[in-house]
């Protein structure tokens, strides 16, 4: 058989429409490989590049022989839309080397898959449509993308095969990138392409009414793992993708995406049923939030049991800065004992603490250089409080538990605070709180907390469990760049009619594909 030549090449954003936009420093901070630099690192024993890749090139290694061609792989933390120079940048990069290492028998993409650009609402499917143009029709493509993907028929078109996650928090992205390659393996063996159906619907929810192991989303993905397994092996994939609100685009919207081993009307009738269920399950996909004097109230009550809060309008995952203050203040001047709060992004703090020294004391300015006349520091107020500096540490990790587990982490310069009964830990480098190794790198003691506060929006879940069962999980309403309340952003490029933004939209299944 014919050892296969593969070409790789991906581009990660998940794009916040009101966030700073994404400069090509943000993508060289987290990945940006390419060559013989980018299969080294994916083959690596802790990877610090997407897991999916690695899982991909390692299930390729596993299973025969093959000819891999890196191209490149760029990936940055949750942004705003993409600067034209960088997208274009990936898109030149992968090209060129793709021509120059002549025909290729497939390609594999990792992308998020809710990137926007300064000038384009898709740049994920525009890269896609130049690797297709640039292989040819006959090429078996297939992606890897996050289920907050928003779906744009210009990605289907230009894909034999869409792979998404089932699971958020985001703990199957190895078993996605295995999904792929041995899928790969089988097109390539028998010679038959797959056939996709693709359906949108006008249903945007918020992310955190997303979780897997709830009503409705999960309810919706386990009955399209139940449907598919039913098909005999008919059906190849079934993914089912959530969007990202905050993207904005006319993409958004919640999608079905069917892959059939080869019959077309089999990918179509299951799509044109997980969508209606979907539609019904609708008026389920709105969740209610724990306000902030409701949550200061759950942290003084002595009697009750540990709990850990979500600064749900302040995700970094999500594009949010990592920098607001609205919940640390008011647990502050509320006098919070046995909190850990984690993780404040804030360099110049950090540099501070790290010049005091551990068991220092100084007057900790918070945000002391934010500019909140700019709309997306607006919620970056200063904070001030006396604060002793309990640990220092260099920031190279890697995760624990959950989506990062096994994962190389570079917080950069980080410190340990302690503010009344608050410890705070303060990083450098703007990341969402999803694993336990943020306060771990300290010493700190998770199960010796009352309360724990978590810049992260749903993924800490995962990293968090063995302290804290769903009853004792708290989304709190907090302003920032990912508040999930829809009225309060001004949304304009997102499909309308749509539910919930207007509560009596109707809606029939439609094929897109």
């Amino acid at each position: 058989m014919k050892v296969p030549k593969i070409a790789l090449l991906g581009a990660i954003l998940e794009s916040n429409r009101f966030a700073p936009p994404a400069d090509l420093s943000d993508f060289k901070s987290l990945t940006w490989l390419t060559s013989d630099a980018l299969m080294s690192e994916a083959r690596s024993a802790t990877p610090k590049l997407a897991i999916e890749f690695a899982a991909f090139v390692r299930a390729m290694d596993a299973t025969g022989d093959w000819t891999p061609v890196p191209c490149i792989l760029a990936a940055s933390h949750p942004a705003g839309p993409v600067r034209k120079t960088v997208i274009e940048e990936i898109i030149v990069t992968s090209e060129d080397m793709l021509r120059s290492a002549g025909p290729v028998d497939a390609v594999y993409i990792c992308n998020h898959g809710a990137m926007v650009a300064e000038h384009d609402h898709d740049p994920d499917g525009l890269l896609m449509s130049h690797i297709r143009r640039v292989v040819g029709p006959d090429v078996p493509v297939v992606a890897t993308l996050d289920l907050h993907a928003n779906i744009s028929q210009q990605m289907v078109d230009a894909c034999d095969l869409i792979v998404g996650y089932r699971t958020n928090p985001h703990v199957d992205q190895i078993e996605r990138g295995e999904e792929a390659a041995f899928s790969l393996r089988r097109v390539l063996a028998s010679g038959v392409r797959p056939q996709t159906a693709h359906v949108k619907l006008p249903l945007v929810p918020a992310s955190v009414t997303l979780l897997s192991a709830e009503h409705p989303y999960g309810t919706l993905i386990d009955h399209g793992q139940r449907r598919q397994a039913e098909g005999r092996g008919e059906i190849l994939n079934v993914s089912i993708f959530g969007n990202f609100l905050f993207s904005d685009t006319p993409d958004n919207g919640l999608s079905i995406v069917v892959t059939a081993r080869e019959d077309q009307k089999a990918a179509n009738a299951l799509a044109e049923e997980l969508a209606d269920m979907a539609w019904s399950l609708r008026k389920d996909f709105v969740r209610k939030l724990t306000s902030v004097t409701e949550a200061i109230s759950i942290s003084a009550d002595q009697a009750r049991a540990p709990v850990i809060f979500s600064d749900a309008g302040d995700n970094p995952g999500g594009g949010g800065s990592g920098r607001t203050t609205e919940l640390l203040a008011a647990l502050h001047a509320a006098k919070a004992e046995e909190c850990l709060f984690g993780s404040f992004c804030d360099p110049e703090l950090v540099n501070e603490a790290h010049r005091i020294g551990v068991g220092g004391k100084f007057r900790a300015q918070f945000n002391r250089s934010s500019d909140s006349s700019v709309f997306w520091a607006q919620w970056d107020v200063p904070f001030e409080a006396d604060a002793e500096v309990l640990g220092l540490h260099n920031g190279d990790v890697v995760g624990e538990l959950g989506m990062t587990a096994g994962r190389r982490l570079a917080l950069g310069p980080s410190a340990a605070l302690r503010i009344g009964g608050i410890t705070v830990v303060v990083i450098t480098d703007r990341t969402q709180t999803a694993d336990p190794v943020f306060f771990h790198m300290f010493g700190l003691d998770i199960a010796s907390a009352r309360t724990v506060v978590v810049k992260s929006r749903g993924h800490f879940r995962a990293g968090f469990s063995n302290w804290f069962g769903p009853n004792q999980v708290f989304e709190v309403d907090t302003g920032g760049l990912t508040s999930p309340v829809h009225d309060r952003w001004p949304f304009a490029n997102l499909p309308r009619p749509n539910f919930p933004m207007d509560i009596d939209a109707s809606w029939s299944a439609q094929l897109l594909r």
